[in-house]
């Protein structure tokens, strides 16, 4: 619980264990046990047969929310679950509390699937500024934690990005093709080119993650969905990388963004991903 004359930051240096601890609780009450043992009734589709919900999506959240709330109160958690059941809740975004911002399960396709390639990421944000995330992918156990101005870490190590090998291809996870739109593939395009080797994206988190380790170039996305990005970037600038969208700016959680936006583990993989994607507009 934060004190009353507590700092966000004084908070987190006391307390960021405890977030952790309700992560991996998260996972291993609603998650785990569901891990290759979904029923049928167990999994909904929300938009399409692609976009899919689980039971342990929805009490995963539930739980981080009870859970997260009571850790800072006066706090408010947007999770995704939460977001499509009332989208109004999407605007405690341009508000001043501190909001968590969860996605229980990032990756469900993967996790539906039986494939261990999704996680659970957990993003602290006031004013809009990222200031701490949490991404654990428990199937594998390795868990990443980031705090602004004070470095991303995979398991305790210290992450750092560094620019990509000389002369290789660069690797960019974009938007996996049965989420977007003609005119969202249009846009991530120019990708396919001399000197890049782009592929579809899984985890959005777990490419982030690639991203921060120094084992993927750069990813490049058509949507803004805060849950989906928040934790992650963070990861990638404490590690030394940087994020642009069309207009040259970072990309902001409280949307409104200049689509598609890239992510990648030095500044100048990032500006050639934007300099590309802008030819497209």
């Amino acid at each position: 619980m934060i004190e009353e004359t507590e700092t966000i930051d004084e908070f987190l240096a006391r307390c960021s264990v405890d977030v952790e601890e309700a992560v991996r609780k998260a996972a291993a009450a609603e998650i785990l046990p569901r891990f290759r043992r979904l029923a049928a009734h167990e999994v909904d589709q929300k938009s399409g047969p692609h976009d899919l919900v689980t039971d342990a999506d929805r009490l995963a959240e539930l739980r981080l929310t009870e859970d997260l709330g009571a850790l800072l109160p006066g706090s408010v958690v947007v999770g995704e679950e939460a977001v499509h059941a009332d989208p109004a809740v999407y605007r405690a975004l341009q508000g001043d509390v501190p909001v968590w911002i969860v996605d229980p399960v990032d990756g469900t396709r993967q996790f539906v699937h039986g494939d261990d390639g999704f996680c659970t990421l957990v993003a602290l944000v006031q004013r809009g500024v990222v200031i701490a995330s949490w991404t654990y992918a428990a199937a594998r156990d390795q868990f990443a934690t980031a705090v602004r101005g004070q470095g991303a870490f995979l398991d305790g190590e210290r992450l750092f990005a560094g620019p990509p090998t000389p002369g290789r291809d660069l690797v960019v996870a974009t938007s996996h093709p049965d989420y977007t739109t003609d005119e969202q593939k249009g846009a991530l395009r120019p990708l396919w080119t001399d000197g890049l080797a782009p592929r579809a994206c899984g985890s959005a988190g777990l490419e982030y993650l690639a991203v921060a380790r120094g084992e993927l170039d750069a990813v490049a996305f058509s949507w803004e969905a805060a849950w989906d990005h928040a934790a992650g970037l963070l990861l990638v600038e404490e590690a030394g990388g940087t994020h642009l969208t069309l207009t040259g700016a970072p990309f902001r959680v409280t949307g409104g963004n200049a689509l598609p936006f890239t992510a990648a583990r030095d500044a100048a993989t990032a500006r050639r991903v934007a300099d590309l994607l802008r030819t497209a507009s």
